[in-house]
């Protein structure tokens, strides 16, 4: 018995992670090297585009994002992302569930088609849905003979945005699955739970903070997409204009401050979404610190 426990101590020690003690100097380059590419990459952007809106006043900075059709690329914006994050919240999770609980054939194309918006250029994405659905696409004419829009119409920034954001919740979710095994869905089942009690009481929860970790980069990457909206939209001010494209008007009709103001909506915008990101980070490794001690226990 006494063998056994040592041999497991033993194991257990071989398998933690080394850490490897650099010299002062070498730790203390290798962070200046880090903080300063961040800083030149990330910070000093962030900033130039707060100094430049700020420029000509506050007065000018509210006016340019009071504007109208700023004020519609705004809504335009928020509600394609209402849109899509839910439809791929619903798509990723399912998608997640099947390939992480069950075994079926396809489940590796699955993954491969999951995995392709990472792959395809935006641009490309959105030229696709024109060839299927514009004027001269295949769809074009039936859908012109209804009086149905999608290209430059919301369905088409819609679809666009929902492709190129779908694979964000289930990439989150695929893995946590995948580790946590099917191990309590099989005890609810052996107890007589039926399949939704099952995900409701059991998968779900043990999901949330992946889930909700998923939901927020989707949601980030669909308002701030370009260049397939930008296929997709036609331009049309104060209708189908979202608001980087908004930002690339103002930008090329050189009305820079405005394009910066409406640019910091952009940018706060992605603060917000990094702080609860880092709630939704802190939150889920409490989570595991608590299993972890609950398993130990």
């Amino acid at each position: 018995m006494a063998g056994a426990i040592t041999v497991r101590l033993s194991n257990a020690a071989s398998a933690r992670p080394r850490h490897v003690n650099e010299s002062r100097p070498v730790r203390i380059l290798l962070i200046t090297i880090a903080l300063l590419f961040m800083a030149f990459v990330v910070l000093l952007p962030l900033l130039s585009v707060i100094i430049e809106a700020l420029s000509k006043g506050f007065g000018t900075f509210s006016e340019s994002i009071n504007d109208p059709d700023a004020l519609a690329a705004l809504r335009l914006t928020m509600f394609t992302a209402a849109i899509a994050v839910p439809l791929n919240t619903i798509f990723g999770v399912a998608a997640a569930w099947a390939i992480g609980k069950f075994r079926f054939r396809g489940k590796n194309l699955l993954i491969t088609l999951i995995d392709l918006p990472f792959a395809v250029s935006p641009v490309i994405s959105g030229l696709i849905y024109v060839l299927l659905f514009g004027a001269q696409g295949f769809f074009g004419p039936w859908l012109d003979e209804r009086g149905i829009g999608i290209i430059f119409a919301l369905p088409g920034i819609v679809l666009a945005t929902t492709f190129v954001t779908f694979p964000f919740v289930a990439r989150e979710l695929i893995p946590l699955m995948q580790a946590q095994g099917v191990q309590e869905e099989e005890a609810a089942a052996s107890l007589g739970a039926g399949g939704w009690q099952i995900f409701w009481r059991v998968t779900l929860p043990n999901i949330k903070w992946g889930l909700l970790y998923g939901i927020i980069l989707c949601n980030a990457r669909a308002m701030g997409e370009f260049g397939a909206v930008s296929v997709v939209s036609g331009h049309i001010r104060g209708e189908t204009n979202t608001l980087p494209l908004h930002i690339e008007i103002l930008y090329n009709e050189y009305q820079f401050t405005a394009s910066f103001a409406v640019a910091s909506l952009l940018v706060l915008l992605a603060l917000v979404t990094l702080v609860v990101k880092s709630l939704v980070e802190w939150k889920t490794a409490q989570g595991n610190k608590e299993a972890e001690g609950g398993a130990g226990h």
